[in-house]
């Protein structure tokens, strides 16, 4: 088993006023040469916009991007006619590949706007586009698939073009999950979302993370209430 622990104050920080931006890897003016990539996950953006604030309309091609709301609402609108709000408790996907324009929007006049932006590197290129969303029910105590290869869906997962998933947990203080992964070429990258847990006997709080591969089966323990999001990724 390897494992790499991504403190949480160690991630890459950029403040634009109406955005603040917590990086887990390189990003826009945070270039960090050993925090480039987590296998095919590229990057892991905790963001926080403030109200009445967004990003305008920008274009992306090749690549999987997952967002999940953590406090408050985007206002989502895609080259591909979608128009829609994403919550707390929704995921939101998007196969970039052959290319698309899309702009998030904080429409709240009073009330700031908490994220988490994945991108993952896509199995196959220019693919064509595509947007899904969904609720969510939580589910205590157990691992919840939110995201999954397409062709490959577990229950209500979304589909990415990628062999990867993306899971989260709510555990209760003193509970535990144990996962395994679907190929032995797959790492996982835990990001603690909120609360604390004990990795390969590392003690991760909220906001750090912990990228383990090279191994079969994790065991993660819960020493407080704890919300976590994990990806599943290729590692080659």
């Amino acid at each position: 088993m390897k494992t790499i622990v991504h403190k949480a104050e160690t991630r890459g920080y950029a403040n634009h006023g109406w955005l603040t931006s917590y990086h887990s890897f390189s990003f826009a003016n945070y270039q960090n040469p050993e925090r480039m990539n987590f296998g095919a996950l590229r990057v892991l953006n905790d963001d926080i916009v403030q109200p009445k604030m967004g990003f305008g309309t920008h274009p992306h091609q090749n690549m999987e991007i997952i967002s999940i709301p953590l406090k408050g609402a985007l206002s989502h609108k895609d080259s591909m006619g979608n128009v829609r709000a994403i919550e707390v408790g929704e995921v939101q996907v998007m196969s970039a590949g052959t290319g698309l324009t899309h702009s998030e929007f904080n429409a709240s006049s009073t009330d700031e706007t908490n994220f988490l932006q994945l991108w993952i590197i896509p199995k196959e290129s220019n693919v064509a586009p595509n947007y899904e969303q969904r609720q969510f029910t939580v589910e205590e105590n157990k691992l919840q698939t939110l995201v999954a290869p397409t062709g490959k869906l577990d229950g209500l997962a979304l589909p990415i073009n990628q062999e990867a998933y993306i899971y989260r947990a709510r555990l209760d203080e003193s509970s535990r999950v144990d996962l395994k992964v679907k190929s032995i070429q797959n790492g996982f990258y835990i990001f603690v979302v909120e609360g604390e847990v004990s990795v390969a006997n590392d003690k991760l709080g909220s906001r750090d993370a912990i990228g383990v591969f090279d191994t079969e089966n994790i065991e993660i323990k819960a020493t407080k209430n704890s919300e976590l999001i994990i990806v599943e990724v290729p590692m080659h």
